[in-house]
């Protein structure tokens, strides 16, 4: 059985990417062939052969098989602003259809697949269409990544609520402590257990040095 899983979160900047990192390699080490999509992105960074999107690179490093740059990314933009925006700027239409083409080709290759969004749940990809309608015609489970910070809780609210309104299953939401712990933390997550009616995957401490993680120390669970 394919399992496709779609990581969107309350914000930008909120651990998507890293998180996603983590989840690849729980399911590789459970025996699946993952593999990480990245269908928009925006924002790159040179290296001395060729520009990369840093989001891309990460998931690519953390599928177990092998896949090409362009297949993980089939969609990019330079700046760092939002997709639907750049597109207008560079003439180039951000078709659903060719997420779903790529889409469909990594689904050739792999049995489990998460495809890392944009933003949040509602970023657009032109002034028509939202990164959810495409969700919704996947039939893809989402993931919420929820970070740990001031407004988290009415952001999660609002974000499961629009998800489950559309009748889009949610498999769990994810707690990321992007600050350091404080004594507020502990009633932030308490909060969210009472409100947010998805399972709760686990909690991802603070991460101080990004480069160097044991995603086996790390006690978030693969949603079903």
């Amino acid at each position: 059985m394919i399992k496709k899983f779609f990581v969107t979160g309350t914000d930008t900047n909120v651990g998507k990417t890293i998180i996603s990192s983590i989840l690849l390699k729980k399911a590789t080490a459970a025996g699946y062939k993952t593999a990480g999509y990245k269908p928009v992105s925006s924002g790159y960074h040179n290296t001395s052969c060729s520009i990369l999107n840093n989001d891309a690179v990460a998931l690519k490093k953390s599928s177990s098989i092998i896949l090409s740059t362009k297949e993980i990314n089939p969609i990019s933009f330079f700046e760092n602003a939002p997709p639907h925006i750049l597109s207008i700027f560079k003439k180039k239409n951000i078709k659903t259809e060719e997420l779903s083409l790529g889409l469909k080709n990594i689904t050739n290759k792999s049995n489990w697949i998460l495809v890392e969004g944009a933003g949040g749940w509602y970023t657009p990809l032109s002034y028509k269409d939202t990164f959810s309608n495409w969700v919704k015609q996947e039939k893809l489970t989402v993931i919420i990544i929820i970070p740990i910070k001031l407004g988290c809780i009415n952001h999660a609210i609002l974000t499961e609520k629009a998800i489950i309104s559309e009748n889009i299953k949610c498999g769990g939401w994810i707690a990321n402590n992007i600050f350091p712990k404080d004594k507020y933390n502990i009633y932030y997550i308490q909060t969210l257990l009472s409100y947010i009616k998805s399972p709760f995957l686990g909690e991802v401490p603070y991460l101080k040095n990004k480069n160097k993680i044991n995603f086996k120390k790390i006690k978030i669970k693969l949603p079903e």
